[in-house]
């Protein structure tokens, strides 16, 4: 007496018939398609055993349902896009919903780098400096009305540089009539002092501290013998060759202040009227 060979799930005989043996259970043809293979996404009919079946992100497909929501050319062994649940093509893709490269024109395709920038897309390798023409990456750069420049090339064509070393003002900075310096190269032409947030004056056009202007070129007052700087001081006084600090200005004899008022000379004295009447 034969032994029994039933399909596992309808019970009736295998004899005969092909069927297909999962793990340690035979089905026949018809159940095996029901019980274990996938319904394709696209046509919604079963993917029987001896279809071929392609899948992507838990969704299978027959061979010929695997195609191009736009242009339904197959996709099976070529590159493609999943957009807003649909599966495209790369050239579909690039015409429909790439970025375009404003460089060269041409699309920026799926998986490669690109660069945005003020609402504008760029290959990497399409993103070069105006100058040195080099890819500028992931560098830092400075935008221009003709360009983008990589820093070393904006600095060194646009930068302003200092009037003394030459080299480029990165940041800060003193400008003094109308030149450009560094903060440490701006110094007294008499002591190499400093003159940044100082009080400085300038003679042919050179910077001085007070004290070395003061000592090399400022005015003697007849009053007081200091010198006369205007930093500090208020106004002064000059008659003649002589010069004096407007709180110096004063009577010789009675030493009543003349600034503002009339007085009267006498050989080297400077005289207020009632000194100038009892002479």
């Amino acid at each position: 007496m034969s032994e029994q060979f039933d399909c596992a799930s309808c019970k009736q005989s295998l004899y005969g018939r092909r069927y297909i043996q999962t793990e340690d259970s035979p089905h026949c043809i018809p159940c095996y398609n029901k019980l274990f293979t996938h319904t394709c996404a696209e046509c919604k009919e079963l993917i029987e055993h001896n279809a071929r079946e392609l899948s992507y992100e838990d969704r299978h497909y027959h061979d010929h349902c695997f195609r191009c929501f736009r242009c339904e050319r197959s996709l099976a062994g070529e590159p493609f896009t999943c957009h807003k649940e649909a599966l495209l093509c790369q050239d579909c893709f690039c015409n429909e919903c790439s970025s375009q490269c404003v460089a060269c024109d041409k699309a920026i395709l799926p998986g490669s780098r690109k660069l945005e920038y003020g609402g504008s897309t760029w290959h990497e390798d399409c993103f070069v400096c105006h100058s040195c023409e080099q890819p500028i990456g992931s560098k830092a750069f400075v935008p221009d009305q003709d360009g983008y420049y990589c820093a070393p090339c904006y600095e060194d064509k646009f930068a302003p540089r200092c009037s003394r070393c030459k080299k480029v003002l990165v940041t800060g900075g003193v400008t003094y009539r109308e030149e450009a310096w560094h903060k440490e190269c701006f110094v007294c032409t008499g002591c190499g002092v400093q003159l940044a947030g100082q009080q400085f004056t300038s003679q042919d056009d050179s910077p001085y501290c007070v004290q070395c202007f003061s000592k090399l070129y400022a005015r003697k007052c007849e009053g007081c013998s200091e010198p006369i700087t205007g930093f500090g001081e208020g106004k002064f006084v000059s008659y003649g060759e002589r010069h004096w600090h407007q709180a110096c200005f004063s009577c010789s004899r009675c030493s009543v202040p003349l600034a503002g008022v009339g007085f009267f000379p006498e050989r080297d004295q400077i005289l207020c009227r009632d000194c100038s009447t009892h002479t």
